[in-house]
């Protein structure tokens, strides 16, 4: 198993900070995993809402919980809402004699209740696939291929990951986003899905999915927001200054792991990757997904990008901090016409360019060439 040290330490952070912690994420992030390094599963103060006996224990919530001490872990919250509540009332104790650990994969209900009763005393972190930092410098490009969702990156060969992904997207069409408010069959679902990876890393239209499955692009903008809500899909706001002078109004849509996307394009092996007409786009999904889980939820993600083409591939912005993130598959990236317009027109703290090479490089004052592999020791801002 390999171990999520940045992962583990964001999450003890977390429940010495708050009485209740809110751990979500896509199926198979490894939730469960990451819980059972703080509490034993076997343990009394261990709820798997996937287990009938589980949820038997819980059927009178207040008695099974408030005698217990420590961390107390309840896993798929989603199948029992109605516990958010009776954690509110646990979460007010003083001195707090018990921390809960609440997973739930994404569930609209789950944050919807965590919201609304737990205001002030949840706090609530997002857990993707493995990181860089958790696969090491020089296993990026298999992370790349591969995607970061455990069992398919561990698998013990391309094949076997392949396999163990498709049937993941099986599962999430046929049964996880259905709940999101994805009303269609699950291959409709599937051919959505297909559709989402070749607009991955581009302007999204609705129309072209609404054309292809003849259903209206109202729909398809609400399937996608429902994409984005399952943390399958990053959504990629444009960034404006000023509402009245937005000149793009389309998101950029990319799949959040690069595995899942791979498989969507049909892209088996590491040799077909690099042929294929989106590797640039898959490469840049990839950094970019990096880039924002270093940079944190104190830092909102944007893209740039205006009508005589200049772009910024990611605007990472806190405050008056503004941080562009630009990626490049190039052996030696240079400074572009949009570079000098994100510094100029975006008045940049810091312009950072990842490329695959080994060597870092100044371009201009504030204009950094990095290597993709430092993400495995830090992150852009």
């Amino acid at each position: 198993m390999i171990e999520r040290v940045r992962d583990q330490r964001e999450l003890l952070a977390a429940l010495e900070r708050a009485p209740v912690v809110l751990l979500v994420g896509a199926r198979q992030t490894g939730k469960t995993t990451l819980a059972r390094t703080v509490v034993e599963p076997r343990s009394e103060s261990y709820f798997d809402l996937d287990d009938p006996r589980d949820l038997a224990r819980l059927a009178e919530p207040m008695t099974a919980l408030e005698p217990l001490r420590g961390v107390v872990v309840i896993d798929e919250v989603q199948r029992r809402p109605d516990l958010f509540p009776v954690l509110r009332v646990l979460a007010d104790r003083r001195p707090r004699p018990a921390t809960f650990l609440v997973l739930g994969s994404a569930s609209p209900t789950a944050l919807r209740q965590s919201s609304e009763s737990l205001a002030g005393r949840v706090d609530v972190i997002e857990l993707g696939g493995l990181r860089a930092t958790d696969v090491g410098e020089e296993h990026l490009d298999d992370l790349w291929l591969r995607g970061g969702l455990p069992r398919s990156y561990d698998a013990i060969d391309d094949e076997e990951s392949i396999r163990w992904r498709l049937n993941y997207l099986r599962a999430l069409a046929g049964r996880d986003l259905p709940e999101f408010g994805m009303g269609l069959p699950a291959t409709t679902i599937e051919r959505f899905l297909g559709l989402v990876a070749h607009a991955h890393g581009q302007l999204w239209n609705s129309a072209v999915p609404a054309r292809a499955l003849g259903i209206s692009e109202s729909t398809v903008r609400r399937y996608v927001e429902a994409l984005h809500d399952a943390l399958v899909v990053r959504v990629l706001p444009p960034w404006h200054a000023n509402l009245a002078k937005r000149q793009v109004k389309s998101p950029k849509v990319y799949l959040r792991d690069s595995g899942v996307a791979h498989v969507l394009l049909g892209i088996d092996d590491r040799a077909e990757l690099l042929r294929h007409v989106r590797v640039g786009s898959t490469w840049e999904g990839l950094v970019i997904e990096e880039c924002v889980r270093w940079a944190g939820p104190m830092m909102t993600p944007y893209f740039w990008r205006t009508p005589n083409g200049a772009e910024l591939d990611l605007l990472l912005v806190r405050g008056d901090r503004r941080v562009g993130v630009e990626v490049k598959r190039a052996d030696a990236p240079t400074m572009t016409p949009s570079m000098r317009a994100a510094l100029a027109e975006l008045s940049l703290d810091r312009l950072v360019v990842f490329y695959p090479g080994p060597r870092r490089c100044s371009l201009a004052p504030n204009v950094e060439v990095v290597p993709a592999a430092t993400l495995v020791e830090q992150g852009p801002t």
